[in-house]
């Protein structure tokens, strides 16, 4: 399953087990609050003012 700027924060920490400090070492270090459950991945990087092409890959370095 591949991560794209669609999926929310709560189910890109579902996919990649290693998302969490992936996410945190790009500035976004509200994981667990209420906006994670509902929120982008593109929103988020919206709001943290972050690269989402970056982060994007990052997050889907090896994952199937």
């Amino acid at each position: 399953m591949k991560i794209t700027k669609d999926t929310l924060i709560s189910e890109v920490l579902r996919i990649n087990p290693n998302a969490a400090p992936i996410l945190m070492g790009f500035g976004m270090g509200c994981l667990g609050c209420p906006s994670a459950q509902m929120e982008s991945l593109e929103q988020a990087a919206a709001v943290h003012g972050i690269d989402l092409d970056e982060l994007l890959n990052k997050l889907n370095e090896g994952i199937e």
